[in-house]
């Protein structure tokens, strides 16, 4: 486990996430923890850092996203919306669900059809 609890310069640490999660196309999610490991390399942290804390990490950046960060497409790793607010939670899955986004009966994404790999997706 890494020596802190929060990424040494969180300012910039939030702004590389929003700048990774600007980038999944409408459709797609990506888990927490793929988040954090999509991440450029950041002084100070290490591929363990961000293995044992990044999901934690992305979690908080998300926490404080401004607008034009689509928060929507960041879910767990199990497929699921993490929020625990009812009414967020059930914004959280309209918005993707607008997107084309499916849920199984257990109120899960399929990853591998709707999980998004980090590569930038081809026009049209």
């Amino acid at each position: 486990m890494p020596g802190f609890t929060s990424p040494p310069d969180p300012e910039m640490f939030k702004n590389l996430v929003w700048s990774v999660v600007r980038r999944i196309p409408a459709g797609k999610v990506c888990p927490y923890g793929k988040v954090a490991l999509l991440l450029p390399s950041i002084p100070g942290i290490t591929l363990r850092d961000l293995e044992t804390m990044g999901a934690r990490w992305v979690g908080g950046a998300m926490a404080a996203c401004p607008a034009d960060v689509p928060w929507q497409r960041v879910i767990n790793a199990q497929g699921k919306i993490s929020l625990s607010n009812p009414t967020a939670k059930q914004r959280q899955r309209e918005l993707l669900e607008a997107e084309g986004v499916e849920f199984d009966a257990h109120e899960r994404i399929d990853l591998k059809r709707f999980g998004w790999d980090g590569k930038p997706q081809p026009d049209g």
